[in-house]
């Protein structure tokens, strides 16, 4: 039990000490920023918003630590489809499907490692990954490729050699989203999903790697914003104390860092509120607040803080509880300062890494169709489904860059919805049609549009950069398991090979 003294100027430094929130800008930190770390901030955390370059974004962590060395830097840079570190020019490694499809975890915890130094070089010691969520449900909307996959033993292997690879580089993770998420139909950014199985399944699917994470030693959890009935009837796992602290703290014996997935999603602030959700979650048993993925100004900074003062006043949050959270978020922070400054000092030589396992990953059929590789500029027909927000819509995929590089003249244009595959073929021509597809089976429109292709140009290319639940179809078909940069550049080698 932590001892509290001078009640006051504690109580609201301890609550300042539990949020990691965001920030704009990407050259200076705002004044309102520093101000905030000098009354008890421990944390801040890095959105795309922030990134320009590696460079820029070391100098800006670097006016950060000027202010305070032993402050945690976040960000939610899974590599893959989720990047924020590279969110203009695509991940330079591939993101969760492609390694568990390759399964092995060598590799995993090598590129883990890899990316892990290219953080801390950057100055950032806490990143939210990986995603130990075992993909289900093959229509998951915001999982997906974000999974290892669906078999529970692979995602938790892979889930414990990511966590060795990275935190060997100085950099936390936090194995995300507990209990689970990967049984869902719904995105807990719009509303609360609910994972309806008893409690032995959960335990021998959606747990395990959970629990290898543990047994690994990271050094963060974060919590879903979904509800599990066999677990809590009541409570989203943010929410529930039960989740948190009865199985996470109790059960499983976790003493980390329970960080929550963001705030502000709609499970949470369009459910319960936003301040509300934040003063429940702390006393549930979670230790620190992602709010800055949406919000980012001083105002929220100020309003969560004084939420958590008056809860502590009311008698809604106990001033015990708040103060174990902040010291638990001040613990990862003074193991972070430690272990990413030799990391920090290093620098991050560039490997390669990212693009063998990208080579990897790919699995390439070629049908009863395929005659030859395209070795002229061809027409690439990308069918783009809604943006999933945990992606954003600012980070490029597909082929067409890489194309145009080994073939000076490609052209492209980018389709959705019904009718999609005659308008490509109109603007096709005669010339050779690469489609670019994302989840096909989860878009009915999509595979429409794939059949159209395929029966009126039958030596068109296909590249599924999702989840390849579907049959290949094309003369030529390439599953990458992931939209990062260098999946469409594996992907573009083949196709120009053969």
């Amino acid at each position: 039990m932590t001892t509290l003294t001078h009640a006051g100027d504690t109580l609201t430094r301890n609550a300042l000490a539990v949020l990691q929130p965001g920030f704009d800008g990407t050259a200076t930190v705002p004044d309102w920023v520093r101000h905030r770390i000098d009354e008890g901030l421990a944390s801040v955390s890095l959105f795309g918003r922030n990134v320009r370059t590696a460079e820029q974004v070391a100098a800006l962590t670097a006016q950060l630590r000027a202010h305070r060395d032993d402050l945690l830097i976040a960000i939610d840079e899974e590599s893959g489809d989720v990047t924020r570190l590279e969110v203009r020019t695509g991940s330079s490694y591939p993101g969760n499907h492609a390694l568990g499809a390759v399964d092995d975890t060598t590799l995993t915890r090598e590129v883990a490692a890899d990316l892990g130094r290219r953080l801390a070089a950057c100055g950032i010691n806490f990143n939210w990954a990986p995603s130990a969520d075992v993909n289900a449900n093959p229509d998951n909307p915001v999982i997906g490729v974000r999974s290892f996959g669906s078999d529970p033993d692979l995602v938790a292997r892979h889930t414990a050699a990511y966590v060795e690879g990275m935190q060997s580089s100085g950099v936390a993770t936090s194995a995300k989203h507990f209990p689970g998420h990967g049984d869902t139909a719904i995105d807990s950014h719009h509303s609360v999903p609910v994972i309806d199985v008893d409690r032995d399944v959960l335990n021998s699917r959606d747990l395990a790697p959970f629990r290898a994470a543990l047994a690994a030693g990271t050094r963060a959890v974060m919590s879903a914003h979904v509800l599990a009935p066999a677990l809590d009837p009541d409570n989203p796992g943010t929410l529930s104390r039960r989740i948190l602290t009865g199985l996470l703290r109790e059960e499983f014996g976790y003493e980390g860092l329970i960080v929550t997935d963001g705030m502000d999603m709609q499970a949470i602030a369009g459910t319960y509120g936003f301040e509300r959700g934040c003063v429940l979650a702390i006393a549930a048993g979670a230790d620190a607040i992602c709010t800055g993925g949406g919000p980012s100004d001083e105002g929220t900074v100020l309003r969560l803080r004084d939420a958590f003062v008056a809860a502590v006043r009311s008698g809604e949050l106990s001033e015990e509880r708040l103060a174990d959270a902040a010291d638990r978020v001040r613990a990862l922070a003074g193991w972070a300062s430690v272990s990413g400054a030799a990391e920090r000092s290093g620098g991050a030589p560039d490997t390669g890494i990212g693009l063998i396992a990208a080579r990897r990953a790919l699995t390439v059929t070629r049908g009863e169709n395929y005659a030859a590789p395209v070795t002229e500029a061809p027409f690439v027909a990308t069918f783009s489904p809604l943006p999933n927000i945990a992606v954003g819509d600012e980070t490029p995929w597909g082929v067409t860059a890489e194309l145009e590089r080994r073939l000076p003249g490609t052209e492209s244009a980018t389709y959705s919805g019904d009718g999609s595959g005659t308008q490509a073929l109109a603007a096709a021509g005669t010339r050779r049609i690469v489609a670019v597809v994302r989840d096909a089976h989860r878009h009915a429109w999509m595979a429409d549009a794939l059949r159209t292709l395929v029966a009126a140009r039958p030596d068109t290319v296909v590249v599924e950069m999702g989840v390849p639940q579907s049959a290949p179809v094309g003369a030529l078909h390439i599953a990458t398991r992931g939209a990062a940069r260098v999946c469409g550049e594996a992907a573009a080698e083949v196709i120009v090979a053969g």
